[in-house]
C-alpha cells in the first residue's frame, strides 16, 4: 500500500507534523511511566486501525524491554493477567477516550476515578494529552493511508 500523501514533503503538513513530534517528545519526558505510554499508544492505535502507529509503538516498546507476551495481549487486556492495576486503569482510560465516535460515553467519572487512584495529577494530565495526541496522529495516518512495517526504533526522536 502506498501513502496518499507524503507528510514530510508537503510544507504545511511538514510544519504541523513537526509540532506533533515536539508534543510527543514532551510526553516522553513526562512522569507517566514509559511502559504505560507505549501500552496506551498501542491500544489507541489498535482501536483506530493505524498501521504505522501500531508498528511504531510495538517496536519502541520492544526496544524498551517490553515482552512480546504483553504486547500481544494489549488488544485483550481485560482478560489478561499480565498488566498491573495502574496499567489497566490507563488502558481503560485510553479506550474510553478513543471510542467516542462509537457512541461510548467517553471518560466517565468511574474511569477517571480509577485512573486517579493510580496516577497523580501530572500523570493524569500526561495521559489526557497522550490519548488525545494519539487519536489525532492515528486519524492523520489513517486518512493518508500511511503504511506500517517500515518503522525503525528512534526514527522520529
Amino acid at each position: 500500500m502506498d501513502a496518499r500523501l507524503d507528510l514530510f514533503a508537503d510544507p504545511t503538513a511538514q510544519k504541523a507534523v513537526k509540532h506533533m513530534m515536539a508534543l510527543g517528545r514532551i510526553l516522553k519526558d513526562s512522569p507517566l511511566p514509559p511502559v504505560t505510554q507505549e501500552l496506551v499508544a498501542l491500544r489507541v492505535s489498535q482501536i483506530n486501525g493505524c498501521a504505522v502507529c501500531v508498528d511504531m509503538h510495538v517496536k519502541e516498546a520492544e526496544a524498551a524491554g517490553e515482552s512480546a507476551l504483553r504486547l500481544h495481549l494489549v488488544a485483550v487486556w481485560r482478560e489478561a493477567t499480565v498488566f498491573t492495576e495502574a496499567e489497566r486503569a490507563a488502558l481503560a482510560f485510553a479506550e474510553a477516550g478513543t471510542r467516542l465516535a462509537d457512541g461510548a460515553p467517553g471518560v466517565d467519572d468511574a474511569v477517571w476515578e480509577r485512573a486517579a487512584l493510580h496516577h497523580n495529577p501530572e500523570q493524569l494530565a500526561s495521559l489526557v494529552m497522550l490519548v488525545s495526541m494519539m487519536n489525532m496522529a492515528n486519524r492523520l495516518n489513517a486518512i493518508t493511508r500511511q503504511p506500517g512495517g517500515d518503522y525503525r526504533v528512534g526514527q522520529f526522536h
